[in-house]
Order: C-alpha cells, then sequence, then structure tokens
C-alpha cells in the first residue's frame, strides 16, 4: 500500500506536528505513515482523510501486491 499522506500535508499547509496534534498522534507516527513504514489502523486512515479533506481511497492506493 502507497499513500499520498505527505502530498496532502502540504497541500494543506500542514506540518507533521500539526498533523499529527489534529488526530492524536504523535509526529513519529506521522513521519512512519508518510514513509510507508507503518499501515494505519482503520479510524486512524478515516482521522487522516477528514483532516486532510480528501477520501480515504484517495489518500491510500492499493498496490498490486497488497
Amino acid at each position: 500500500m502507497t499513500n499520498k499522506v505527505k502530498e496532502e500535508r502540504l497541500r494543506c499547509y500542514l506540518t507533521q506536528q500539526d498533523l499529527a496534534d489534529a488526530i492524536q498522534v504523535s509526529r513519529q507516527t506521522i513521519h512512519s505513515i508518510e514513509s510507508n513504514r507503518y499501515v494505519p489502523s482503520t479510524i486512524l486512515a478515516l482521522k487522516l482523510a477528514r483532516i486532510l479533506k480528501v477520501r480515504v481511497e484517495e489518500l491510500f492506493i492499493l498496490e498490486e501486491t497488497d
């Protein structure tokens, strides 16, 4: 799975810390998600999509190998 969290975060003029504070996680969690080292839970993915004002399907993309 890949994601567009970083691109959408930058589009919204948010820092990693801003986004982390908005969804009540650590900045390191945001960094790990953006680096594709951590796949967030459904609840966390929905929170990210809501803050970034995009659909979950636009934010997270399944790959052929998933």
